[in-house]
């Protein structure tokens, strides 16, 4: 995550605070100037830094936190309901105009991935039953419109393009065109450049004074640390946008610029691009990331990452297997299959609490998944409903059919069989077992 440096330089400087017993005011002020410095180092603003801290100073040193019980965790609570208001206090959600189509306008500078963005925003909003539109407004870059055209394709959006005119005229047509055919938001892919300049400015004034839209979004590069702040700023200032879409944010950066651009333009993040794919885009929560930054882990984005992943029809089927002793590898593929939807495994278990730290430097091998399904792809659908029917020949087949060893076939078998008696077990201990998706912990020490 974007925040690494900050959450260790945090967590040291309240270890501090948890040695000891009581606190004296020069504690709190000498902890907070170990938080500026550490606000300093992720690239966070001079000036959000200083007023952060000073903020948090004050409600530190009152006398209901001196007099608690447990004076250093008070502190930790107040950094953490400060920072989730330096993020911007709730989630910002899109705009929704009363008459659709709702027009979003996508601005920044060239490179900030404005237009894959626009791609990725208009797929969480086809998934939720909306019908997106992607506009290519960007007639200066080379490709630029051949690159929209590849990422609508990608997530079944479909894309306008009127080639190299006016891209004021191509924005009214095509907002023309979405109110004929029913689409209900219409993305404008505006044009960037490597820098702020009068020329570029005029231009998506232009746009806005003629398409009037409901949405400006920013889209800002989360590593170029201090810029985010200049270029959020001149762009609020010319604009003024709605909200801040910021990309980058899973990548080695130091991410004082999710805390900057909030703080200095008033605006809220509403997006944050967690990685290369497509679907790689996430509603900003300012609390869950202020949870996530003091190590306290993002329990309800992995809920519903689980939600959104998971098949409850086949967990409920399963379930039913698992009462009649029918847990066999077709069944194990599928499980298998699911906790993949998920994404990266290592990024999926740093949402808990207290696991981030400890699975930093670890290397988790997730093509190992790859093949455990090559094996039992290799299988006859007989074979893997009654794996106890392989012999020696048939492991050797499977093995030649999916390029390992025969010792990997019979890892994957006995290890089946271990979890083909644990839930026989939990089935026979006389408890009721509590109705909803099993338990498949046993499945992270899954090795081939």
């Amino acid at each position: 995550m974007a925040f690494d440096g900050l959450s260790e330089r945090l967590e040291a400087a309240f270890q501090r605070l948890k040695s000891k017993g009581a606190l004296t005011e020069a504690d709190v002020r000498s902890a907070m100037r170990e938080v500026r410095l550490a606000l300093l180092e992720a690239d966070v603003n001079y000036k959000v830094a200083k007023d952060f801290t000073e903020k948090v100073t004050k409600r530190a040193v009152g006398e209901q936190v001196m007099e608690s019980l447990t004076p250093a965790q008070m502190v930790i609570k107040i950094v953490n309901e400060e920072l989730t208001e330096l993020m911007g206090g709730t989630k910002a959600r899109l705009a929704a105009a009363s008459h659709p189509p709702t027009v979003v306008m996508m601005c920044g500078l060239q490179g900030s991935g404005k237009t894959t963005h626009s791609a990725k925003i208009a797929l969480r909003l086809k998934n939720e039953g909306h019908r997106p539109l992607l506009v290519a407004c960007d007639i200066y870059r080379p490709a630029a419109i051949k690159q929209l055209q590849v990422v609508g394709e990608s997530v079944g959006v479909p894309v306008f393009e009127m080639g190299q005119i006016n891209p004021v005229e191509i924005a009214k047509e095509a907002i023309r065109l979405a109110k004929d055919k029913g689409y209900d938001y219409v993305f404008l892919d505006t044009a960037g450049r490597l820098h702020i300049d009068e020329e570029l400015m005029t231009e998506l004034k232009n746009i806005k004074a003629e398409v009037k839209p409901h949405e400006i979004l920013l889209v800002v590069d989360a590593m170029t640390g201090q810029d985010a702040v200049s270029v959020a700023t001149s762009f609020n200032d010319a604009l003024g946008i709605d909200g801040i879409v910021l990309t980058k944010l899973d990548g080695d950066t130091r991410g004082g610029a999710a805390l900057s651009t909030r703080a200095v333009t008033g605006k809220p993040i509403k997006f944050v691009g967690v990685g290369e794919k497509l679907t790689d885009l996430d509603i900003f929560h300012p609390d869950r990331m202020a949870s996530r930054i003091l190590g306290m882990g993002d329990m309800l984005s992995l809920i519903e990452k689980a939600e959104n992943a998971l098949d409850e029809k086949k967990a409920m089927e399963l379930e039913k297997k698992l009462r009649q002793n029918k847990f066999d590898l077709n069944d194990l593929m599928d499980q298998l299959a699911q906790v993949r939807r998920l994404g990266s495994i290592k990024d999926t278990l740093s949402l808990l609490p207290g696991v981030e730290k400890q699975i930093k430097d670890v290397e988790i091998d997730e093509r190992q998944f790859d093949k455990v399904r090559a094996i039992i792809e290799s299988m006859t659908p007989l074979e893997r409903e009654k794996p106890e029917i392989l012999n020696p020949s048939r492991k050797r087949r499977i093995a030649q059919g999916c390029g390992q060893d025969v010792e990997a076939v019979n890892r994957l078998l006995s290890q089946h069989r271990q979890m083909q008696k644990m839930f026989r077990q939990m089935n026979g201990n006389g408890k009721k077992r509590r109705r909803g998706r099993p338990d498949l912990s046993k499945l992270k020490g899954f090795n081939i």
